[in-house]
């Protein structure tokens, strides 16, 4: 990993795993992301192109018999929305329902994020699918003609072919920001710079979780 430089004239495009922050965030500090310093922290007076945030919504159930397991699917999103504004912590729906959900993507938004979402798919046999990894990564290879810079949002390390074709392929700078004491170490590695999320001032926000 080397350390990089920024200019004012570098083109940059963020993409944000937000499913990954917020476990992150959980487990390490019982507390959230602050996106909007985040972003802020990582633009660094450049040029920002797109920002984007990967987000999945609870309500997708596929096939129709698999309707009984939504409502177990539906508590981990709620889990992972909790502490949003308006929330269980805020002025939203205290058990986490669709207010809670539509409130986090809602301060997304206004933390300057262009939101992707997806459906939970949730299968007869009880199996969930919601991950992001492959429209992620065709996003970042579609913007990459008109970006200087990718900004990867994530400690997963499913993304370091990614990395590797950005740098290699495409001759970008590829930073990667994410909770250090969480992130693969790999990926670590593969980014021309890494941001420690945790070293960022203000950037997480503590948060009370209902038990």
């Amino acid at each position: 990993m080397k350390q990089g430089t920024n200019y004012s004239n570098q083109r940059v495009g963020i993409f944000v795993d937000v499913a990954n922050l917020y476990h992150s965030a959980k487990n390490l500090y019982q507390g959230r992301v602050n996106y909007a310093e985040l972003i802020k922290h990582l633009v660094g007076g450049r040029q920002l192109i797109r920002a984007m945030a990967y987000v999945v919504r609870s309500e997708g159930v596929e096939p129709q018999q698999a309707r009984g397991h939504a409502r177990m699917a539906e508590k981990d999103q709620a889990a992972a929305v909790s502490l949003a504004p308006g929330s269980a912590n805020g002025n939203g729906d205290s058990n986490g329902g669709p207010s809670s959900e539509a409130s986090f993507f809602e301060a997304l938004e206004k933390a300057g994020l262009e939101l992707r979402m997806k459906d939970l798919q949730i299968y007869a046999g009880g199996t969930k699918k919601g991950d992001w990894d492959v429209g992620l990564t065709v996003d970042v290879i579609r913007m990459m003609p008109f970006l200087d810079v990718i900004i990867l949002v994530t400690g997963d390390g499913d993304y370091i072919p990614l990395i590797n074709y950005v740098k290699w392929g495409g001759g970008r700078v590829v930073e990667v920001a994410a909770f250090r004491r969480s992130a693969s170490s790999k990926i670590v590695e593969a980014a021309d710079e890494f941001v420690n999320i945790e070293t960022i001032p203000r950037a997480i926000m503590k948060a009370r979780y209902k038990k």
